[in-house]
């Protein structure tokens, strides 16, 4: 009778165990599931080839938005270049920061499509660039905001979160928006020109994501191995221009890129980019455009 009370009690105990890892399984699937936002329809991301320069289009059944506008030659085909994709207004336009080969263009962006909403850093200029932009946006009586750290927005079931954004004057690349989209399970990081003190500031941050705008052209000032690291993408984008003055993307940032085996893709090689997301595939195209002024 012991030896088989001793039997019985093994086999509650091997059943107890199985029913707690079970239980276990079960929540740690919910908890994953949660942390997925479910997503319709499709999403496409335009990084254009403006050269030495950035300009990033976020095209969503929902609505658009821009990221940085390239260089002041670049503003005229940028506007064709969006109404030849049927826009005619954008949700949100964002200027990383008041750096040429980022806000160039900008004004013509504001003086030809509807801006529900402009955001930049709080970190003015006196260039004619800057002021450029401030007269647009005075013309069409548009206000400017500045984006917080933590900033929500969504468009449908495109989220995007401020990481980032900076206010020191003397150093307008550190005062780049750093902003996080997610699209169901595909997410992206656009860094505008942000430097390697940035990105030491928002490691602890969630910055862990399927594509990266890489910093600053693959400057070496920027993309630290550590910040690569924890944001492992499985793809890194980078807006270059051709034959560039500045020897960008460096040398020592392809090698850091390639050694953590995250697939690059160069607008001075292959032309606007464009990645493609339904919430779960990420599709990837390139084409040649009329853009770079």
């Amino acid at each position: 009778m012991a030896k088989r009370a001793k039997k019985n009690n093994a086999i509650e105990v091997i059943i107890l165990i199985i029913v707690i890892a079970f239980t276990i399984y079960n929540n740690l699937i919910e908890q994953s599931t949660a942390n997925k936002t479910d997503a319709k329809g499709k999403v496409s991301v335009h990084f254009i080839d403006v050269g030495q320069a950035d300009s990033i289009l976020i095209r969503t059944e929902n609505g658009n938005a821009l990221i940085d506008a390239g260089n002041n030659e670049d503003g005229p085909l940028l506007v064709k270049y969006f109404k030849s994709l049927g826009i005619n207004s954008f949700d949100y336009v964002f200027g990383t920061h008041a750096h040429e080969d980022h806000i160039g263009g900008m004004d013509d962006i504001i003086k030809n499509f509807k801006v529900e909403k402009y955001y930049m850093p709080n970190a003015a200029t006196t260039t004619k660039t800057f002021l450029d932009i401030l007269d647009a946006l005075d013309a069409k009586s548009y206000k400017f905001s500045v984006p917080k750290i933590g900033q929500k927005f969504s468009m449908g079931d495109v989220h995007f979160e401020i990481i980032y954004v900076g206010e020191d004057e003397t150093d307008l690349n550190s005062t780049s928006i750093v902003m996080r989209m997610d699209h169901g399970e595909n997410s992206f990081l656009f860094t505008g020109d942000s430097t390697s003190k940035v990105e030491k500031l928002i490691l602890d941050s969630n910055i862990d994501v399927d594509v990266l705008k890489v910093a600053h052209h693959g400057s070496s000032y920027s993309n630290t191995l550590d910040f690569l690291k924890k944001v492992s993408p499985k793809y890194a984008v980078i807006e270059v221009g051709a034959n560039n003055s500045y020897n960008h993307p460096e040398k020592v940032i392809l090698r850091r890129l390639q050694r953590l085996n995250i697939e690059v893709y160069r607008t001075d090689q292959s032309g606007t980019i464009i990645m493609e997301s339904d919430g779960n595939v990420l599709n990837i195209e390139t084409l040649k455009t009329q853009t770079n002024g």
